[in-house]
């Protein structure tokens, strides 16, 4: 049963490539290799470098997956049975979420490769830009505080197995910085040796398997007994990293390890395969939960869904991915339909696999209780077994490729507000640099020093208290970047009805997105639950969406007037 779906999900996400791609490619974008790329026009060697098509789809899959597609699903899954969270998850991906990174990207590229918010401006309004822009930092602070902490929660003690196996947070440590050392190295050897990516992946990624194996007997464990603390330092420690890794130069860093970490991540797909086809597993959890009628608000299928599941089904922090990074790179415009819609599908099966992975267990299964980042990687050593390697680095495996989608994002986050507080102070030298990558990194500090509790007051991660915020911000920024793709098609093609395709999903991730931030302000000053900051940032987010939509709406009703 469970390989049937699998494979009847692969094949809807495969039909909706192969249909709603090409639609959307030739009549919606009618992309054209003949219209000049910026990668090619600018190509300054550190922002603006042409990458090959592997490469490039290799590392934006790599950006954009992070803990969204595994954590997401998972916890969606658990909560509302396994169909829901499936079926959010195909046609997301196919009628939303792929449609609007195809189109943030393509519209960053006919735009200079500016990021989605200077589309915004050029096709809306300054004041709409600068609404959109501050809308976009906060939402960045909020991925990056919810993305490090997670990983830093696998870095920390140790995960014993049925068969007396360990797991050691200290081995994952070590083997991810292993994995860090490692793109650097290629990238140099790419760049002054003129090494073929080909030769070089070749070479690498096995390196990386080599480094899984090398954690477990190198372990990188910090002389603090407390393992809360211990989570927290290893917060700050990844902050750092993304500090240094938002300002190196892209070859150095982020295009190397994209391709490692795209190989690795399609490693992890084949795999997971492996595990459905020849596994035999049964589905053991409910289809469907009704948790609902406890009165508690967070349990709401509508509109909770919709934003504990982002990355996998649709995504608004893939606008900044494509059109910060991604658009700087297109080697030509056809690509953007691989990359730009084809890893949205790609990303949805790492979301069915992550759905399978709570599917096969019980409803009384311990690993319920663990993190979804565990829950996942103990799927995958399940899968891996089947092929003979044993579950202790099979578990490691998939805590790595866990980790290889999350520090991605990281840097990709932190570049990413550097480029907003550049643009923002108009500062594009060194201290501009240095000034938003300072504060975006630095501010997450914060959040992650503050002690978390829950309504009875049991200490939680700072990852679960700002998740579902995470997910409205996160779910709401791809509604207003939907709006202006929207309002880009509208001005570029009045006469076509093409932008309906964009305009409807803004309209229902609108609605979602607003619907969740309500419920985070009710419950945080009505009913007095959560952390302080939560319903105060939600009411922040509630009124710039507010304010960017009717900035919209204004600057519309004004160009029909100049037109008519």
């Amino acid at each position: 049963m469970v390989l049937l779906i699998v494979v009847g999900c692969a094949l809807f996400l495969i039909m909706g490539y192969l249909t709603y791609g090409k639609f959307l490619a030739k009549k919606v974008f009618e992309l054209d290799d003949h219209n000049p790329v910026p990668s090619q026009e600018i190509n300054d060697g550190v922002d603006y470098v042409p990458a090959k098509k592997g490469m490039l789809m290799g590392q934006h899959f790599s950006a954009i997956a992070a803990a969204g597609p595994v954590n997401g699903p998972i916890l969606a899954a658990v909560m509302f049975g396994w169909v829901p969270a499936l079926i959010w998850v195909l046609l997301g991906s196919i009628f939303i979420g792929g449609v609007h990174d195809m189109g943030s990207l393509v519209a960053s590229v006919r735009h200079k490769a500016k990021s989605i918010s200077e589309v915004v401006r050029e096709n809306v309004s300054p004041r709409a830009w600068l609404l959109f822009m501050v809308f976009i930092w906060i939402t960045l602070v909020y991925v990056i505080v919810a993305f490090t902490d997670i990983t830093a929660s696998s870095f920390v003690g140790n995960v014993e197995l049925e068969n007396g196996d360990v797991v050691a947070g200290a081995a994952i440590a070590s083997s991810s910085l292993m994995y860090l050392i490692l793109p650097i190295i290629m990238g140099l050897l790419m760049r002054y040796a003129r090494l073929k990516e080909g030769v070089a992946v070749a070479i690498f990624l096995p390196l990386v398997g080599v480094a899984i194996w090398a954690g477990k007997y190198l372990p990188l464990a910090l002389p603090i007994s407390d393992p809360v603390l211990g989570q927290k330092v290893w917060g700050v420690i990844i902050l750092i990293y993304c500090l240094i890794a938002a300002m190196v130069p892209m070859w150095l860093l982020l295009q190397p390890r994209g391709a490692l970490g795209g190989y690795f991540l399609y490693a992890a797909l084949i795999v997971a395969a492996i595990g459905v086809v020849f596994g035999g597993y049964d589905i053991k959890y409910p289809a469907f939960i009704n948790i609902a009628s406890d009165g508690n608000l967070q349990n709401n299928i509508f509109p909770i869904l919709f934003i504990t599941i982002a990355c996998g089904a649709c995504s608004g922090f893939h606008a900044l991915v494509s059109s910060g990074t991604t658009s700087k790179q297109l080697y030509k415009e056809t690509d953007a339909k691989a990359v730009g819609y084809g890893a949205m599908l790609l990303e949805g099966m790492v979301a069915v696999i992550s759905i399978v992975c709570v599917m096969i267990l019980a409803t009384d299964s311990e690993m319920l209780t663990k993190a979804p980042n565990f829950i996942y990687a103990s799927g995958i050593g399940s899968f891996m077994e089947l092929i003979g390697i044993p579950a202790v680095f099979g578990i490691s495996f998939g805590l790595m490729a866990f980790t290889t989608f999350v520090y991605d994002t990281l840097d990709v986050c932190t570049r990413l507000g550097r480029y907003i507080i550049e643009e923002l102070t108009g500062w594009k030298d060194a201290k501009g640099t240095i000034l938003g990558t300072a504060l975006t990194a630095g501010v997450p500090i914060f959040f992650i020093f503050q002690t978390m509790t829950d309504a009875k007051g049991n200490v939680i991660p700072a990852w679960k208290t700002f998740w579902n915020t995470f997910g409205a911000s996160n779910q709401l920024l791809a509604a207003l970047a939907l709006v202006g793709v929207t309002i880009w098609l509208y001005n570029t093609k009045p006469a076509s009805k093409v932008w309906l395709v964009t305009l409807l999903p803004a309209i229902f991730m609108f609605i979602m997105s607003n619907w969740a931030l309500i419920i985070s302000i009710y419950e945080g000053w009505v009913l007095k639950t959560g952390h302080p900051a939560i319903p105060i940032v939600s009411l922040i987010l509630l009124i710039l969406s507010i304010m960017v939509a009717a900035e919209t709406i204004i600057s519309v009703v004004n160009k029909k007037k100049v037109t008519a």
